[in-house]
């Protein structure tokens, strides 16, 4: 399975903003863009002005790094929704938010979407009672994601869970830590997002213009 491998650091301080690809971390004074709030590289301090092309490059790399997917498979959720009734920009950013390692993350199942990802591929979770090693599997409204028996224990997502109500909270995700299980109520929404990211609790994204950038 392709993956980026190298310092997840860099890729926020390119944005110049928190992506919170580090979990705690990144609320802590040891977060990179805090301590060299400048793009890596020799020439990261340099003033650049960018292109219209390169703003909206920008935008669709910060987006497909946050959820942690590949170009083809980032393009391919765009024309996805691109075939949709909605907004083109908010069913892509429902369809990436409905990925199964998203969901686990979100429930606050793991610190991070790499680690939800881990999980999930080693069988620690089910979707409706069946095993699913999926990552990228589109979970549905209804479908209750279930923590297996003998992966309550893991330290990791234990300390992950302690700590789940610290973090934003989704109308559209219901978890259960008593029952280790989580639901997807519904279809997320898109005006809760805004909310979040005018707050910095995300990632602000403008979804127009990757529309505008693969629309080009």
């Amino acid at each position: 399975m392709a993956r980026y491998t190298d310092a997840v650091c860099k890729l926020c301080r390119r944005q110049g903003i928190k992506l919170f690809l580090k979990g705690d971390r990144c609320h802590t004074e040891k977060c990179a863009v805090t301590r060299r709030p400048y793009p890596p590289g020799q020439h990261g301090q340099a003033r650049k002005k960018h292109s219209e092309y390169a703003v909206r490059l920008r935008e669709k790399q910060k987006v497909r790094n946050v959820y942690g997917v590949l170009e083809k498979q980032f393009r391919d959720y765009y024309f996805e929704a691109a075939r949709r009734s909605g907004r083109t920009g908010e069913e892509m950013l429902g369809l990436l938010e409905r990925r199964f390692d998203n969901v686990v993350y979100r429930l606050g199942f793991t610190f991070t979407r790499p680690e939800a990802r881990q999980l999930i591929v080693h069988n620690h979770f089910r979707i409706n009672g069946k095993k699913m090693n999926i990552p990228s599997y589109i979970v549905k409204p209804g479908d209750k994601i279930q923590l297996g028996t003998a992966s309550q224990t893991i330290k990791e997502i234990v300390a992950a869970l302690a700590k789940a109500d610290a973090r934003p909270q989704f109308s559209w995700l219901e978890l259960n830590k008593e029952a280790f299980s989580g639901t997807l109520k519904s279809l997320p929404v898109r005006e809760e997002l805004r909310e979040l990211e005018a707050s910095e609790q995300l990632p602000h994204v403008r979804e127009q213009l990757i529309v505008e950038y693969y629309s080009r």
